[in-house]
Parts: structure tokens; C-alpha cells; sequence
């Protein structure tokens, strides 16, 4: 007579073994969505405190000094063409910058650039050494022409796909909101 196999424990293990992954899954997933619900909140808050600017210059102060704070970055500047000259508004203030180096970025097709660097853009200015992964953001329609770039020590890029929407988000508000006092100061 044959002998009897018995395939219970051999399906009880797989099964425990795929629900621990799905546990995982569903950890990781939960994980991602607080961290998005974080970002979405701190780029929120971020937009409002440039709203609540009371004219250019409170605008330029938030974005460089208040933004950081806000976003959990260690560095942001701006990069400005106005009349044909180049400026880069950082932490440590406003300063002239080769207006070509910013149209370098300004003429490029990505709106927003996400990358891991050994060294920080020129643009952060003294900060540039501390960066690890930056993201460089065109403003669209933003009068005057702006680029908006954000670092981080860290060498972990910053957030991928969704990230970039809400970077874009970001961009066009500020965008708006440079218009808005280029135009009617």
C-alpha cells in the first residue's frame, strides 16, 4: 500500500508566509500614504505663508527663511532674471548670479528635476556644499523669470512621482504669487 502525504502543513506555511507579506505590503502602503498626507500638509502651509506676504520682499523672506522650516529642508533659494540680470535670493539675501547660468535651467524642458548630488547648484550659494539631493523647480509664468530650488543634506532623493506634482503645485503658486507682486506692487 502507498504512503500518505500530507500537503496541510506545506499549505499552511505558504499561506502564512503570504500573509506576512501582504502585512508588509499594507505596512509599506500605510507608511507612504502618511508621508504623502505630511507633504500635501506642509506644501499647503507653505502656500499660505507666501499668501499672507505683504509685499515683495515679505514674499522673497518667506520663501527663503520660513519655507525651510516649513518643508523640513535644509536650504532653499530662488533664482531670478530680471532685465536681462541674474539673481540668486538665499538665506544670506539677494545676490547678483550670471543670468545665463539660471537660463540654462529656465530653457529646459522638465518643469521639475529631482537628483542626488555629491555637491548642491551654485544657486543655494554657501549652502551649495551642504546639499545632498536637490530639487530644481521652473516657475511657470512667473514674472520675472524664476526658478525655485529646494535641498536637503540627506543624499536620499527626494520623493519621485508624486512628489513632483506637489512641486509643481508649489511652483505655481509662488509663480502666482511673483506675478502678482511684479505686476502690482
Amino acid at each position: 500500500m502507498g504512503q500518505l502525504l500530507s500537503f496541510e502543513d506545506h499549505a499552511l506555511a505558504r499561506l502564512r508566509a503570504r500573509i506576512a507579506e501582504a502585512e508588509e505590503a499594507r505596512e509599506d502602503l500605510l507608511a507612504f500614504a502618511r508621508g504623502q498626507s505630511g507633504a500635501v500638509a506642509a506644501i499647503h502651509q507653505a502656500v499660505l505663508a507666501a499668501m499672507e506676504a505683504t509685499d515683495f520682499d515679505h514674499l522673497l523672506h518667506v520663501v527663503v527663511q520660513e519655507w525651510p522650516l516649513i518643508l523640513g529642508l535644509d536650504a532653499v533659494a530662488l533664482g531670478l532674471i530680471v532685465g536681462g540680470q541674474g539673481f540668486r535670493v538665499d538665506s544670506s539675501g539677494v545676490q547678483h548670479c550670471e543670468a545665463a547660468l539660471l537660463r540654462q535651467w529656465l530653457g529646459g524642458d522638465e518643469l521639475v528635476q529631482l537628483r542626488t548630488v555629491a555637491r548642491g547648484h551654485p544657486l543655494f550659494g554657501p549652502a551649495c556644499e551642504l546639499i545632498g539631493a536637490e530639487a530644481l523647480v521652473r516657475l511657470p509664468d512667473a514674472l520675472p523669470e524664476a526658478v525655485l530650488m529646494l535641498g536637503q543634506r540627506g543624499a536620499e532623493p527626494l520623493d519621485g512621482h508624486h512628489g513632483s506634482e506637489l512641486l509643481l503645485f508649489l511652483g505655481a503658486s509662488l509663480g502666482a504669487m511673483l506675478r502678482r507682486w511684479t505686476l502690482n506692487p
